[in-house]
């Protein structure tokens, strides 16, 4: 959604905001897609979709005292369990730049992240929430905490090649 109502540089009009209310359009969006998933016999995890993602700015999380992103984990949990209560405030009212929060039961994951848009191909230093929730499991901190590889240190390479390129018919160095 919008950042400009949630950024610690905007007028703080938080998820009320023109702008940054389009969160609870994102929201009905899903819960309409799920639902009508639902229709076609699809359960569980199959329903889809089975992923969501959120980025926005670390503002968020003092937006209205905390309680903007507190809406923000509520509401997503409600796409999974509509009857679920309130996300509860952390204890000191503040949150954490990465975090997880799941269902004990294995129905739902949602977990997110600080990351700074420099390392992301953007040319600029801008920190940035990354928000991942699963509807069907636990992947969500697997899919934000857990790398695979990162740029500059690939998987290793398969066998090793016969020769040097140069070296193949109609090379540029043959």
């Amino acid at each position: 959604s919008p950042c400009q109502d949630l950024s610690v540089a905007g007028a703080r009009a938080g998820l009320s905001g023109e702008r940054s209310g389009l969160f609870m359009e994102q929201i009905r969006i899903v819960k309409e897609m799920r639902a009508a998933d639902e229709k076609r016999g699809r359960t569980a995890e199959l329903i889809r979709p089975r992923y969501m993602v959120w980025e926005n700015v670390p503002g968020a999380f003092s937006s209205n005292g905390g309680k903007d992103f507190q809406a923000v984990l509520t509401e997503i949990v409600r796409i999974a369990d509509p009857e679920a209560p309130d996300v509860p405030m952390p204890d000191k009212g503040k949150w954490s730049k990465s975090g997880c929060i799941y269902d004990d039961m294995g129905r739902w994951s949602i977990a997110w992240r600080v990351h700074d848009a420099q390392f992301w191909g953007v040319p600029q230093r801008r920190k940035r929430i990354a928000l991942v929730a699963d509807f069907g499991g636990f992947d969500a901190p697997e899919m934000l905490f857990e790398r695979k590889s990162v740029f500059g240190n690939p998987a290793e390479s398969g066998t090793a090649g016969q020769g040097a390129a140069a070296d193949a018919p109609g090379s540029a160095g043959g």
